[in-house]
């Protein structure tokens, strides 16, 4: 009898640790001290590299936007070569954006404009990249007089460009000088943004050598 009792008080002790233990591996506990609990909202996100600084409280409990790049569109961006992310990462901003396909129609616009060594050469700024479909919202006439009408497209390209590098933390009520000397606003937060309340960054935080990308699904427009 001895040995069956040891046993069944063996049992309850091993059943009393696995339990609080089973309950820590699935995420259960709520401290908020434990490191599992990072992982649960990070795993599915596209922008996980950063380690301790995505844990930073943003808000109201909700989690601030990784160190990385975010966003759905993310996903397109190819794994390796000049287009990827450590590709973009080592060439000024103009140069990055032509070798992303999706935004073909901006390059060919910033080349129209004249602005390629303006934005090649610039320091610590942040773009607003509109992507090839934002363009193709605007009417092809009305985007064919202005890509061929160099002041106002110059007007248009400027304004998606804030001579200051911007953190996801700085766009969640923002509002930003642009070259063009109009202003932007800014919203959102976690990993969700607007820029004047109608263009949604699709795919934020891209660095390049001299700039911060957010490509937007809408062209920004000043007031003309």
């Amino acid at each position: 009898m001895l040995t069956i009792r040891s046993r069944h008080a063996l049992a309850a002790v091993t059943a009393a640790v696995a339990l609080p233990l089973a309950l820590t591996a699935c995420g259960m506990n709520d401290s908020g001290a434990n490191d599992s609990a990072a992982d649960g909202p990070s795993a599915g996100a596209a922008s996980t590299p950063g380690g301790a600084g995505e844990n930073t409280p943003g808000g109201a409990g909700e989690k601030a936007a990784a160190d990385g790049p975010f966003g759905p569109a993310c996903a397109s961006v190819p794994k390796d070569g000049a287009g990827s992310f450590d590709g973009m990462a080592k060439d000024p901003v103009a140069t990055a954006a032509s070798n992303n396909p999706a935004l073909s129609t901006l390059v060919t616009a910033v080349k129209k404009a004249g602005l390629v060594d303006t934005l090649n050469n610039a320091q610590n700024i942040t773009v607003f990249a509109p992507t090839n479909d934002a363009f193709a919202k605007i009417p092809k006439a009305e985007l064919d007089k202005v890509l061929n009408d160099k002041a106002t497209l110059t007007k248009v390209l400027t304004y998606h460009v804030v001579g200051q590098k911007l953190t996801p933390q700085q766009l969640e009520n923002g509002s930003f000088e642009t070259l063009e000397k109009g202003t932007v606003t800014t919203s959102g937060s976690g990993e969700a943004y607007k820029v004047n309340g109608t263009a949604n960054v699709v795919c934020g935080n891209v660095p390049t050598a001299n700039a911060t990308v957010y490509i937007v699904d809408s062209v920004l427009m000043p007031p003309m």
